[in-house]
């Protein structure tokens, strides 16, 4: 593996691990009385499902993007993909900080309203770093689809959440 392929590699993987470390600390309210209080529909997941589902959708972001930014800023770039690239890290960066912050709105702050457009708008920046990877490495974005997958899906049960708890 080359210097700058390991450079960017680490660096998603960074900036991953820096989401789950901030979005872990406010999902510790997951076993407070007022998680088990909520009303939550009858397609909730086990509770145990969601760190195994977010620590492989961690990895497919790091691999995927990380082979996006590769490609975009790696020996295989064309000319003129610098400016790709920096949009794409933007986006990258637009999309865990939104990640992060679901987690703080719904679990530390209690506003389940609020949590729902934070969930749609991951869902809908998971769903352009697909579009983006794309244009790179048709493979890489098929690899990130179940991303924006789940974070629909999460945005639907926020919102189920949200209605059964008004």
């Amino acid at each position: 593996m080359s210097g700058g392929r390991l450079r960017r590699l680490l660096g998603v993987a960074g900036a991953v691990a820096g989401t789950a470390g901030v979005g872990g600390l406010a999902s510790q309210d997951v076993s407070s009385q007022w998680y088990a209080d909520l009303d939550k529909p009858p397609f909730q997941p086990p509770g145990a499902a969601f760190p195994v589902a977010w620590t492989l959708l961690y990895a497919d972001i790091v691999l995927a993007c990380a082979h996006a930014l590769d490609r975009l800023d790696g020996p295989e770039a064309t000319p003129g993909s610098a400016a790709e690239a920096t949009a794409y890290r933007r986006a990258l960066a637009a999309n865990l900080a939104l990640n992060a912050g679901w987690s703080w709105v719904f679990f530390r702050s209690h506003r389940l309203g609020p949590a729902v457009g934070v969930a749609g708008l991951l869902t809908l920046s998971g769903a352009d770093l697909v579009r983006r990877t794309h244009r790179v490495s048709p493979a890489a974005a098929v690899a990130l689809a179940p991303y924006p997958a789940w974070c629909a899906f999460a945005t639907v049960l926020s919102a189920a959440i949200w209605r059964r708890n008004r």
